[in-house]
Order: C-alpha cells, then sequence, then structure tokens
C-alpha cells in the first residue's frame, strides 16, 4: 500500500470523498501499483496553482512517486469506479480499468475537482487487462486537453505525466506512464446506465441526486428535478459539441462511457483535428464505419443522450407511458438546442452581431465551397478574420467571390464596423490548433528520444490559440498531401 506524501500544509491538498459516500455499487477501493523507477516528464505548473496546489512543492524531484501512484497525498482514499457504456452502439459493462480516483481536490474558491490516477495499475475492473498505459497517449491527452482548454471549449485537464520506469505490452513494448487527471467529476452517462442494469432503484436516485447536487443545484427545488435534471445536461452537450464542430474537433470515441454528465470533453484516445473541411473525416482506426465522423457527432450526442434518458424513466414519472412521453419529448429537444448553439457559434466565426433569417444559408455556402475545394477549415476562417486579401487561387473562385460578396452585405447591414467584426472573428477562429502531424512529431521526439521540446514547444504555441500577432507559420500549414491519410488509435 503506498505511503503518504508530504503534508497537506506544505502541498495543498485538500481531498474530500463525496462520491464515495454514493452506494459501494457504484465504487471499489482500490490502490495504485508501485512502479520501479518513477519520473516526472510534463507537469502543469498553472493548473497546480488554479487547484490551490503549491508548485514549487509538487515540482520537486520526489514528487515523480506521487504522480506515478508510488505515494499518495495525505488525504487520499482511492477507489475504482463502476460504469458500463454502449461502445459503438453495444452495451457492455466496464469500470475503471486503468483509472483511480485519489479523491477531490477543493480549491481555495469552493470548488470540486476530481484528482484521477490514470494508468495506475489494476482495479477491481480491469476485466483481463494490465491497468497501465503508454507514455504516448498519455502524453496526447495532456496536449489535446491543455490545448482545448485554451480553445475556450469545456474539458477535463491534465497536471503531470510520470514515466514508471516499465513497460506496457501492446503491439509492441511502449514505455508506461500515468497521466494525473483534472475533471468536475468522471460521471458519465455509463454511470447511469450501470446505475439501471442493477436494478435497484434507491441506488439510481441516489446517483441522480448527487449528480445534480454536485453539478446542477439550482434544479434541486424544480417540481421535476430529474426531468429538469435531463434537459440541463443536453443543454451543456449541445453547447459542447457545437464547439467541437466550430473547430474543427472529432472526439474520435463517443461512446456513452465517455459522456461526462458535467459537460466537459473527456477520454482523448483517438481524436483528432481536421484539416480540409469534409464532414465524413474519420481518423480512428477503430471507427471502420464512420459512426463517430466529423459531421455524425450532434447525432451520436443524442443518441448517448436518449440512453441516458432510459436510465432515468422511474424516476421522471410514476406511470411508464407518461415518462416514456416525457423523456422522447425532451431527447426530441436536442436538435434545436444544438442548431441555436451552432448558429450562434458560426455567426461570432463569421463576424455577424445580428441575426437574419439566411444566415444558415451563408454558413452553409461556405461549408460546401470548402469541402467543394477541400479547402483547411481552420485556415479558411482565420484568412477570412485576418482581412488579408485572399489568396488569387480562391478570390477569382467565381463560387467564393458570390459567397464573399453576400458576407460583404450582410456585415455591412449591422452598426458595427469592419474593424468591431474583425475583432469578433479572431476572438472565435482559432489562428492555431493542434496540428496532426505537429502533435505526431511533438509525441514521436518524447517517445522515441526522450526529448520533451518539441511538445514544450507546441504547448507554448497552443496556450494562445487566438493570437494572430505570433509569426508561426510551422504551426498554421497543414500537412502535405501525403500526408493527409492520417490514423489515430485508442491507446488501450
Amino acid at each position: 500500500m503506498p505511503d503518504s506524501f508530504i503534508s497537506s500544509a506544505s502541498a495543498g491538498w485538500r481531498l474530500a470523498h463525496s462520491y464515495a459516500a454514493l452506494p459501494p455499487l457504484f465504487h471499489k477501493q482500490t490502490q495504485p501499483g508501485a512502479v520501479s523507477a518513477p519520473h516526472l516528464v510534463v507537469f502543469n505548473t498553472a493548473l497546480a496553482s488554479s487547484l490551490g496546489l503549491n508548485p514549487e512543492t509538487l515540482a520537486q524531484t520526489g514528487s515523480a512517486a506521487l504522480f506515478a501512484g508510488n505515494v499518495l497525498p495525505e488525504g487520499a482514499h482511492p477507489i475504482a469506479q463502476a460504469y458500463a457504456g454502449h461502445q459503438f452502439g453495444h452495451f457492455t459493462t466496464l469500470g475503471d480499468g486503468r483509472a483511480i480516483l485519489l479523491g477531490e481536490q477543493i480549491t481555495p474558491v469552493g470548488e470540486r475537482f476530481d484528482i484521477q490516477l490514470k494508468g495506475a495499475g489494476l482495479t477491481p475492473f480491469s476485466r483481463g487487462g494490465d491497468g497501465r498505459a503508454a507514455l504516448g497517449p498519455m502524453l496526447r491527452e495532456y496536449l489535446i486537453s491543455e490545448a482545448m482548454h485554451a480553445l475556450g471549449i469545456p474539458t477535463t485537464r491534465s497536471l503531470a505525466v510520470a514515466l514508471t520506469g516499465e513497460p506496457v505490452l501492446r503491439r509492441q513494448r511502449l514505455d508506461g506512464a500515468v497521466l494525473t487527471r483534472v475533471a468536475a467529476s468522471h460521471i458519465r452517462v455509463g454511470t447511469f446506465e450501470w446505475a439501471a442494469a442493477q436494478r435497484d432503484p434507491a441506488a439510481l436516485r441516489a446517483l441522480a441526486g448527487y449528480c445534480i447536487h454536485r453539478h446542477y443545484p439550482d434544479l434541486a427545488e424544480a417540481q421535476n428535478p430529474y426531468l429538469e435534471f435531463l434537459g440541463a445536461v443536453m443543454e451543456r452537450q449541445a453547447s459542447l459539441i457545437a464547439q467541437w464542430l466550430q473547430v474543427g474537433f472529432i472526439h474520435g470515441v463517443m461512446n456513452t462511457d465517455n459522456m461526462a454528465l458535467s459537460g466537459e470533453t473527456i477520454d482523448y484516445g483517438p481524436c483528432a483535428f481536421m484539416d480540409a473541411y469534409d464532414p465524413a473525416t474519420v481518423f480512428s482506426s477503430i471507427d471502420q464505419q464512420g459512426r463517430y465522423a466529423y459531421g455524425n457527432q450532434p447525432l451520436m450526442a443524442q443518441w448517448n443522450l436518449a440512453r441516458l434518458a432510459e436510465t432515468l424513466l422511474p424516476l421522471l414519472h410514476d406511470d411508464e407511458a407518461q415518462a416514456i412521453e416525457l423523456a422522447n419529448a425532451a431527447i426530441q429537444s436536442f436538435e434545436a438546442r444544438y442548431e441555436h448553439y451552432r448558429l450562434c457559434g458560426m455567426r461570432k466565426k463569421l463576424g455577424l452581431f445580428t441575426d437574419e433569417a439566411d444566415d444558415s444559408a451563408l454558413m452553409e455556402d461556405l461549408l460546401k465551397w470548402m469541402q467543394d475545394h477541400e479547402a483547411d477549415f481552420t485556415n479558411t476562417f482565420r484568412d477570412l478574420s485576418a482581412g488579408t486579401p485572399l489568396p488569387e487561387d480562391v478570390a477569382d473562385q467565381a463560387d467564393f467571390s458570390s459567397w464573399h460578396q453576400r458576407w460583404s452585405a450582410r456585415r455591412s447591414r449591422q452598426s458595427q464596423s469592419v474593424v468591431e467584426s474583425q475583432r469578433l472573428m479572431q476572438a472565435h477562429n482559432p489562428a492555431f490548433i493542434p496540428r496532426n502531424h505537429k502533435v505526431e512529431e511533438a509525441l514521436a521526439a518524447a517517445v522515441e528520444h526522450r526529448d520533451f521540446s518539441v511538445l514544450q514547444r507546441l504547448l507554448g504555441v497552443l496556450a494562445k490559440p487566438f493570437d494572430y500577432a505570433a509569426d508561426q507559420p510551422g504551426y498554421q500549414t497543414p500537412p502535405a498531401t501525403a500526408a493527409c491519410a492520417y490514423q489515430t488509435f485508442c491507446g488501450t
């Protein structure tokens, strides 16, 4: 059993354990597995400070043992969480097979965040796995989650990555590593599916009540708090998915166990960012049918939320038929919620302060032009936002020229100036995203050569995604055509 780490007074730990107060079917006590040679390779100083932790204490050499799971922070009571999930449409029971929740850090302003070790060893839910993780996928999660945070998109975050000094066996021998993940919580749609599968009404009600208290406390006194809870979760997911699409993000594995009830992006396995615009874009090697393609993500979010609604039926109404009617009405409202956020976001990307009926058509026509001409998604909006002359090969195209005239006329009908419009666009169209080839370059340097400088430079650029004044052409150029057959892997 790991020993206690340095005192809370010096490190800043204030760990609570409210989730562990739920019925035992939702969690099991477990301990991280000790490793032979822990070594800290990435540490998030800014995040540590925001959590009320002491970065100077935690970044010292001995802290590698903490972030690898060999020792525990004072006050930790490690558990593995139980959950189920629909994986590519097929229901299965799961649980934390390689993740261990140390507790909930209470920040100086009273916020509560899960502190979880990912890749920390066997748990009661490992199902024959080794409970470990490889360095590359853990660095990918650190990199992409921090990039998403800088983009202003709700996300889990990463506090540290530590090498274990031990190999993991996947398709080959890889360096083992542990990621310290920070989340508003790790409650998933799959957690409710697990509760429903246990056929324990009291446990289901306890979980729903806990989730409302933790994430949606204003709903506690509602006439039907569980119906309002379903609507609030849908609202956050509609907003989240719209934000994904507005930066070209593809999650890659939108199973119900990867949809957090807090509304955060969670689990960065085979995720990637789209270069040339195409709604059918898929990068994940395991998504052979394109279920989670870029353009399918809103539909899949609605599908996942329908599974959540099914679990809540016993709480929505005593009469099953009326409960189903309430759930169906709620789920059918998702499309309108999503379209609202999508259109609001696209108006900002196009520098529009006002609403007009034809705005959706203006947006769709630009996207169609981008798809027809295989235009880079991010750079098209970046060029429009920068207000620089368009490349001749673009400006001379009749279809784009016609669209540009319509867009210019649309902007002229609002009271805000062109300069104000550009400022709005530059605040919502990133100049830099985690280009897939740059991500792979950084991961290769780290994994193959233990050179983390490439990763740190990329993190520095991605920390300021809307910095139009930065001269970083190497980080904004799409890959060569030959590099477009990009594929990502789950990492488990």
